[in-house]
């Protein structure tokens, strides 16, 4: 092949020794988790504006202590350490939900109370001959102090005392709060809040936001992995509009990808329910059933799961991307006080999976782990059962094969000229030919991606144009790795092995 340049030209005549410098081309694959939700009220982070975020110091900074984002991002850089993540700030809208705790009966002795709100635990500690309303105080105080000293974590509400009783007032607006928990725990020497304290709720949170101008204000920036944990049929319906394939992040002009991952409550009918309702491999939907005693707060649950397992979602190059998660415990999250509300029985593991549904379980020792995730993407948009983009595993897989394509094939034949042949071997020349021999030694570069490479040489199809000269289309039929879910074994049980005749 002739050598060719970019910047010296081939007419020059004076002497010289000179040198171009030009790269080689190193594909990297970078990959950003956006976590979506409030800041509290004053906090620098602007609405509707995506910002980086590298820890939890950075978070509480930006978006407030105890606000929705900065427990997000506390949760979500405990499962990924290394993750890219970006934090998009939205304005709450609605009303903020309003709880109350009354104090009555306190002990004369005294005593260690714990109150829990969420996974956060408060200790107090009652003196003998306190009051109803001394106490009431205490908890306030104590409540609006409270930061975990080893996460950093705090609370969703604030709070304020009068006389025996302390209101408890959401930091943001919106429906979502009245999923929060609140519990006396059970504790070994025993709880002297137990039948001390009495919850209510007073006002109901309400509201869901408007996700418009924040998914708008991504534009084409490369955030791969979303985490929202509004998943009211308004915004349901923008994650389909902001990542779809005719004229959203996944349309052919556009290219900059992105898939959703949300959560909801509700029984196992209304869950199933719901994700029959939508059909789309660009959403992810993570259920818990309802009045199950999660401690863990929804927003928290979502980032958790997802910070879990997007570091492999973005590994193409060691092939992490095409495993199995079944397994990986999260952290930060705990598992339902009802035992009987936990996804573990395979019944409703599968059913939900086929409905859409992800799954996850809970270990004998109560550690939550990952099960299955997968899309709500059950047909081919003509009703025919089709399962192709079900394991989320393909998403990664397809965002990272496709990159690293448009990575070669850009730099290989990115500014060159096309022929049917290349009789000089002109640097400045590419044919038909060379462009199939870049799909072919990118495919199988991807080996922890894509199998069956030379079955793909043999399918794949490259030509020119015939009405456009200047054009050179091809079919890239790509065949994945697949997850290893299942392993099924028929173990048979002999008294005794048949002898041969």
């Amino acid at each position: 092949m002739a050598i060719g340049f970019n910047s010296i030209p081939g007419n020059i005549k004076a002497p010289i020794f000179a040198f171009e410098v030009n790269s080689g081309g190193q594909f990297e694959n970078g990959s950003r988790l956006l976590l979506i939700g409030h800041k509290n009220t004053g906090s620098p982070a602007t609405d509707n504006v995506p910002v980086r975020c590298n820890n939890e110091n950075e978070a509480i900074t930006q978006v407030g202590k105890g606000s929705m984002l900065a427990e997000m991002m506390i949760v979500a850089r405990r499962n990924s350490p290394a993750q890219d993540i970006w934090l998009l700030p939205v304005p709450a809208t609605g009303v903020a939900e309003v709880r109350t705790i009354t104090v009555a009966n306190v002990p004369a002795a005294g005593g260690s109370g714990l109150l829990a709100i969420g996974d956060e635990q408060i200790p107090l500690t009652i003196n003998a001959g306190d009051t109803a309303t001394a106490v009431a105080t205490a908890i306030a105080a104590a409540i609006n102090a409270y930061q975990n000293a080893l996460t950093k974590s705090a609370l969703p509400f604030t709070a304020v005392a009068a006389a025996a009783v302390v209101t408890l007032t959401a930091r943001h607006a919106g429906v979502i709060f009245n999923t929060v928990d609140l519990s006396i725990p059970v504790v070994s020497g025993g709880n002297a809040f137990t039948g001390v304290l009495t919850f209510a709720t007073t006002t109901a949170g309400s509201g869901s936001p408007d996700l418009s101008a924040g998914l708008a204000a991504l534009g084409d920036d490369p955030f791969d992995w979303i985490v929202s944990p509004f998943a009211d049929a308004g915004n349901m319906n923008r994650y389909l509009a902001v990542t779809s394939d005719v004229s959203g992040r996944w349309a052919w002009n556009r290219q900059s990808y992105g898939h959703v991952f949300t959560t909801l409550d509700g029984t196992t009918a209304a869950l199933t329910t719901f994700a029959l309702g939508y059909d789309s491999r660009h959403v992810t939907l993570l259920p818990r059933l309802a009045n199950a005693g999660h401690g863990t707060l929804p927003w928290v649950f979502a980032a958790a799961l997802v910070g879990r397992v997007v570091s492999w979602l973005s590994d193409g190059e060691t092939g992490n991307v095409s495993r199995n998660q079944t397994g990986l415990v999260v952290e930060g999250v705990s598992a339902p006080r009802d035992r009987t509300k936990w996804l573990n029985d395979y019944a409703t593991r599968d059913a939900f999976l086929g409905s859409g549904l992800s799954t996850w379980t809970v270990r004998a020792d109560g550690r939550v782990t990952i099960d299955k995730l997968v899309t709500t993407q059950r047909t081919d948009g003509a009703g025919n059962v089709d399962t192709t983009f079900r394991d989320l595993q393909a998403i990664g897989q397809l965002v990272y094969a496709l990159r690293f394509f448009r990575a070669r094939l850009q730099s290989e034949h990115g500014q060159k000229a096309i022929a049917n042949d290349n009789p000089g071997n002109l640097a400045a020349i590419s044919t038909v030919k060379d462009i199939a021999n870049t799909f072919v030694a990118a495919y199988r570069q991807m080996a922890g991606v894509l199998e069956n490479a030379s079955e793909f040489v043999q399918q794949l199809d490259v030509r020119r144009s015939v009405g456009n000269p200047n054009r050179v289309d091809v079919y890239a039929p790509l065949d994945r790795i697949n997850p290893l879910d299942v392993i099924a074994a028929n173990a048979t049980l002999y008294s005794q092995y048949r002898t041969a005749v």
